[in-house]
């Protein structure tokens, strides 16, 4: 019988009582996708390359994905559902193949001692996660790492691997509304009423809705995230390695302080925040529908209404376009 491979609850990250992390007035807090950002390789590509359906076949489902033939959860369930492993042996193969981001750790260590929290917020699997970051940073590190993920029932002989996923949705974690609601929480935790400046990190056009509700958006240069930004006019900042991240953010607060001493609304707000979390109906569609002019954003932003799977008596035209 599947087990539920759920690691062990995380204390609340340390605030290590540095001065210069007390005098900054700016709450910021900074959510990175894992898989591609954090990391080079795909977790989950590892595992089923190697112990799964193998590479020709999970090209062939990512295909899937791309055309709207199949949904992402109903894609990544068969990839996952593929695994015949126990969870020690695939672990064995991603701490041999996984390198990563040569400036993650000391942009960490800033993080930490400036208390920015830092948040891996990933359509992968928690259990994986937690247990990559427990090896390559240690334990005690990771620990200041929270990690917004789906769960996953992994039983003991690994021939079952089954996705608990966070949200009903076609991607089964909304990335987008795992923000927008730590969004709310942190601005409920600031005494004074000031907003929190919200980053996000990524790499791919799957972190297009919690890019969304980001204020300053950082994309992987020369990788699919960044390309979309370009093509569709999305204000992001290019980035090699988290080393780039770190200035960019320390220069981001400088002018910040600059201009708003810390209080109300960030000088690098994004206004559209919020809005798409609003618009949670399909009856709201077509009222801002022309604020994302493309079929791969609707996609992404109202999956219900425009993932475009071929349904029986389902057809997916452009006529919300007409408002």
């Amino acid at each position: 019988m599947p087990i539920a491979l759920t690691p062990p609850t995380i204390p609340e990250a340390k605030t290590l009582g540095d001065v210069k992390a007390q005098n900054m007035k700016r709450k910021i807090i900074c959510f990175s996708d894992f898989d591609g950002t954090i990391f080079m390789q795909d977790t989950g590509h590892v595992l089923f390359d190697n112990h799964g359906c193998g590479s020709k076949r999970r090209e062939m489902l990512d295909e899937q994905i791309k055309t709207g033939e199949r949904s992402f959860r109903d894609v990544s369930e068969e990839m996952w559902g593929s695994l015949d492993v126990p969870f020690e042996d695939g672990f064995e193969v991603m701490e041999k193949t996984l390198e990563i981001d040569p400036d993650f750790q000391s942009f960490h260590q800033f993080c930490i001692s400036n208390n920015i929290p830092f948040k891996v917020i990933s359509a992968g699997l928690k259990p994986i996660l937690r247990r990559v970051l427990d090896t390559f940073l240690g334990e005690e590190e990771a620990a200041h790492i929270d990690i917004v993920a789906n769960d996953a029932h992994i039983s003991a002989d690994g021939s079952t691997w089954k996705p608990i996923w966070r949200h009903d949705t076609e991607l089964g974690h909304d990335k987008a509304l795992s923000i927008a609601e730590a969004r709310k929480q942190a601005k409920l935790a600031c005494e004074d009423g000031s907003i929190p400046l919200i980053v996000f990190i990524g790499d791919g056009v799957s972190d297009l809705p919690a890019a969304r509700e980001a204020d300053v958006l950082f994309a992987r240069r020369g990788l699919r995230l960044e390309e979309y930004c370009v093509e569709h006019n999305i204000p992001y900042t290019p980035f090699d390695t988290f080393a780039d991240i770190q200035r960019e953010i320390e220069r981001i607060r400088e002018d910040d302080e600059k201009k708003t001493g810390g209080k109300g609304v960030p000088a690098r707000f994004n206004p559209r925040a919020n809005l798409w979390r609003r618009v949670s109906s399909k009856s709201a569609v077509p009222r801002y529908v022309v604020m994302s002019p493309t079929k791969e954003e609707k996609m992404f932003l109202w999956p219900e209404a425009f993932s475009e799977l071929k349904a029986p008596g389902v057809k997916v035209t452009d006529a919300a376009t007409a408002v």
